[in-house]
């Protein structure tokens, strides 16, 4: 039954991003091969459902290595330096004028590497994951600065595009960059797929995986890096997209199995519903589709943190 629920809000999801907005688009006028409503459908909003799509599942299957490697569920990307180093990376490019080939793609692999290698520099040494986590805030918070001060000298123009790279927003999405990002991500995807064996051992714990004959530092590493590249490929086209890492693995959990195949299609569904939402509900004003998963994520967040404290 979860499934056929989980199909219909995939199709109703579909056909309310290509139908809904200024203006209106009726269902059977959807596939037209010219005209206004051509362009809005087929340049403007099917791009943007796509990368959506694309986005959404690449950050919960991220944010599902996250929490598994690292044995908490609020392990997020923007808690570890990776969404904010790809940010800040963009964020300096505009600012400076400085051209770099494959933009945005490649400043923003160039800034997740640099805040991840942050993170795992200054968590040498540390015991735990909980270690991990806790520096890597850090970390994030001192990248989120560095973006902040790029902002404040910008001039009027460039300051949309930084919001863009503060709270994520897909406005703007081309087929250009679906094709570039889908790329990317059929390049990564089986990287993370490969990790999967040593994700469970790490989920059991660092003990357990010494018994099982695997160096969990090490593990734990390869697994971060790849989580690492597959945000670092959405932020760079959109922005930080907050607290889909965290919320599609919780929903995956709900499932008997395969958490990875359903972190992946929550993902997508939680960032389409969201970016509708996003450009619809106060037209033509458009929100950022970060704040809003942000503001969903940290309320569950917060009642999930309530629900395991009365448990105790």
């Amino acid at each position: 039954m979860i499934r056929g629920t989980v199909l219909v809000a995939f199709l109703l999801l579909v056909l309310g991003s290509l139908m809904l907005g200024t203006p209106f688009v009726g269902i059977n006028r959807l596939f037209v091969a010219s005209g206004v409503e051509y362009v809005i459908v087929a340049e403007l909003r099917s791009p943007r459902l796509v990368f959506g799509l694309l986005a959404g599942g690449a950050l919960g299957v991220a944010g599902l290595m996250l929490q598994e490697s690292l044995r908490n569920p609020l392990a997020v990307p923007e808690l570890l330096g990776v969404s904010s180093g790809s940010s800040a990376a963009v964020a300096i490019c505009v600012v400076t004028g400085l051209t770099v080939p494959g933009a945005p793609l490649v400043p923003a692999l160039f800034g997740a590497a640099v805040g991840a290698a942050l993170t795992l520099v200054a968590v040498k040494g540390a015991v735990g994951p909980e270690a991990t986590l806790l520096i890597g805030a850090a970390v994030s918070a001192a990248l989120q600065a560095v973006l902040l001060a790029a902002a404040a000298f910008t001039d009027s123009r460039d300051q949309g595009v930084l919001v863009r790279y503060l709270l994520g927003s897909l406005s703007g999405i081309s087929w250009d960059d679906v094709t570039v990002a889908g790329i990317a991500l059929a390049v990564v995807m089986p990287l993370a797929v490969l990790c999967l064996p040593a994700l469970k051992v790490l989920a059991l714990g660092d003990e357990t995986a010494a018994s099982a004959g695997l160096n969990a530092g090490r593990a734990r590493v390869r697994v971060l890096t790849v989580a690492s590249l597959l945000i670092a490929v959405i932020v760079g086209f959109c922005g930080p997209i907050g607290w889909i890492g965290f919320l599609a693995p919780q929903l995956a959990r709900l499932m008997d199995a395969a958490r990875v195949w359903w972190s992946l299609v929550f993902g997508a569904l939680l960032v389409v519903a969201a970016d509708l939402a996003a450009r619809t509900v106060l037209y033509p004003v458009e929100l950022p589709v970060g704040g809003l998963t942000a503001v969903v994520g940290v309320g569950v967040g917060v009642l999930l943190l309530v629900r395991k404290r009365v448990r105790a």
